[in-house]
């Protein structure tokens, strides 16, 4: 085979495999962004759905209903309109008449006050008169900050007025960005009015037409902008669910129920350099047979003159093989490594999602249920002296009000970020605090447990109330696991190993199984029956340890028991004595 037809025969493998490769490498990337796409549609779904029941159950007020009707005072409303728009977490909540003027908000008495201002121009308002609803995402024509519009109409004795919460979506806008996602949510017209990147935001994705342009002019979208004078992101019209741009690929999608769209996008350059890698794989694959192939020509040709040069030959293209090969697992090593951080980068996604949800739940319920607790100790008060069951039924209920508590406290110390104080203690102390605070929960299971302690003290730099906490959940988790066996033995030791003091909780519980081992410290991850745990509590140590440069491990087997090994560095000061 002549070298002009070895290259032409690489250039005809290298185009075809390029073609295969862009189809399967584009294939992949519309994948993965479908699941962004899907992630961050529920994300934005899940936020606006929030507050999307709080214009309507805020109308029902009477303050609300007496102040549109002309019989209350205005001063009401607006002082439970900041408080309900406080304890929903709203960024304003505010009523408007049937021509348009706000004559109650949440921001009454703060700079840029909603009070007196006419909005009669917004969609949002016309639409809630008309249609009983309305949405809507513009930028404050009296803040000049953005917020999506949620419009509920209120109907008083033959009064009309419009009940309106601003939602302010930017904290989802800094999550993608912290989170360097290539995600962007779109009007109904295309204008871009959030996105990770800010090269984008208030752009359209194809040009707008002049009477597009006027309507948005005349309800004051986005005043102060500049949207006539944007570019248009995209190169082409949209194709069904794909659009293209400048060096990157996208998915468009719709928010139900919103008329939003959602974006994302991925960069194409890696997808081209993969191209190019495997066609001009391909292609050297292609010319390495070829020669391969002239070479076994020329040994049959110059075999009996030319066998060490034969052989040489023959060893080059060995090598040459060898190296190709090993290109090829290093791209799927590649392959596999993105594959994982892509899982590792929806799995955190979920979790942020799952902390914000955490938070909120922890705001709604905390409050009711200390005021039931109080209520409860009130009525203990008033019980008759000759009334014997009622106190065992109030008690009964207090416990379940202080299960909850607990279950909320959980939640919030997983929630929440504290900055770790750290200061010179003695490791024995803490240890001995939380045995005392497990010791009634200890009797009740049926168990003593041992603590071994050493002579001298075993000093490191940590927080004495943090490490009780993670001691005593270790030890709780230990006493959950022995209820009910015939000998139930729970032990805690406290010993030296170098450098590091090593703290070990051990039970001869029912054990942990392999498999559900290695997801033991994940948050809401619990072996427990249905609402005996939220399976916060190791996951709440981890995080505290770390804070101290501290690890733990556990090792188990079913129905042997369970053993924690807590490590902690010890102080410099006890390491050079």
């Amino acid at each position: 085979m002549t070298v002009a037809r070895s290259l032409i025969l690489a250039a005809l493998v290298a185009a075809l495999v390029w073609f295969v490769a862009h189809a399967w490498t584009t294939a992949t990337v519309r994948q993965g962004l479908d699941q962004t796409l899907l992630l961050t549609t529920r994300a934005v779904e899940a936020e606006i759905d929030r507050l999307r029941a709080l214009p309507v159950v805020t109308a029902e007020d009477a303050r609300i209903r007496d102040a549109l009707s002309g019989t209350g005072p205005l001063q009401a409303a607006n002082r439970y309109l900041e408080a309900v728009a406080n304890h929903a977490g709203a960024d304003e909540l505010f009523l408007i008449d049937r021509t348009g003027e706000t004559i109650a908000a949440s921001n009454w008495n703060r700079p840029g006050s909603f009070l007196g201002q006419n909005y009669a121009f917004r969609p949002y308002f016309k639409d809630a008169l008309a249609t009983g609803q309305g949405q809507f995402y513009a930028i404050g024509v009296t803040t000049g900050i953005p917020g999506y519009f949620l419009a509920a109409r209120v109907d008083v004795d033959g009064t009309r007025g419009v009940m309106v919460v601003k939602l302010d979506l930017r904290p989802l806008q800094e999550t993608w960005r912290a989170a360097e996602a290539d995600v962007a949510l779109a009007d109904e017209h295309g204008v871009v009015f959030l996105s990770a990147r800010p090269e984008w935001q208030y752009r359209p994705l194809v040009p707008l037409t002049p009477e597009t342009l006027g309507n948005l002019r005349a309800a004051r979208v986005y005043e102060g902008v500049g949207l006539s004078e944007a570019a248009p992101l995209l190169s082409g019209p949209v194709e069904g669910a794909d659009a293209r741009g400048d060096g990157w690929l996208a998915r468009i999608g719709q928010v139900p129920g919103t008329g939003t769209r959602v974006i994302a996008l991925r960069p194409l350059a890696g997808v081209r350099l993969a191209t190019f890698g495997w066609a001009a794989l391909a292609a050297l694959a292609t010319l390495a047979i070829a020669a391969m192939v002239n070479a076994m020509e020329q040994r049959r040709q110059i075999i009996a003159m030319r066998l060490s040069q034969s052989e040489r030959l023959e060893a080059m293209v060995i090598d040459r093989t060898a190296d190709l090969a090993r290109e090829v697992e290093a791209r799927k090593q590649v392959e596999t490594d993105l594959r994982a951080a892509q899982e590792a980068l929806i799995h955190t996604e979920k979790m942020a999602a799952m902390g914000r949800m955490s938070a909120a739940i922890v705001h709604e319920i905390s409050q009711p249920l200390a005021a039931m607790e109080a209520t409860l100790a009130a009525a203990e008060l008033g019980i008759q002296p000759q009334d014997d069951r009622t106190p065992a039924r109030i008690g009964k209920a207090r416990d379940m009000i202080r299960r909850m508590q607990r279950t909320t406290k959980h939640l919030k110390s997983f929630a929440r970020k504290d900055t770790a104080q750290l200061s010179l203690i003695d490791l024995r102390a803490p240890l001995k605090s939380a045995l005392d605070l497990v010791l009634p929960r200890a009797r009740a299971v049926g168990v003593s447990p041992v603590l071994h302690l050493p002579d001298d003290p075993v000093r490191v730099m940590a927080g004495t109330l943090r490490i009780e906490q993670v001691v005593a959940n270790l030890l709780l988790n230990a006493l959950d696991a022995v209820e009910g066996a015939a000998q139930p033995e729970v032990t805690m030791t406290l010993s030296i190993d170098g450098g590091q003091a090593t703290v070990s909780v051990a039970d001869n519980g029912v054990g942990i199984s392999d498999a559900d081992l290695p997801r033991a410290a994940e948050p809401f991850f619990s072996t427990k029956q249905t609402g005996e745990g939220l399976g916060l509590g190791l996951a709440i140590c981890k995080v505290i340890l770390a804070d101290f440069g501290g690890t733990f491990d556990i090792t188990s087997a079913s129905g042997q028991g369970t053993r924690v090994t807590v490590t902690l560095p010890r102080a410099q000061e006890e390491d050079s004595e």
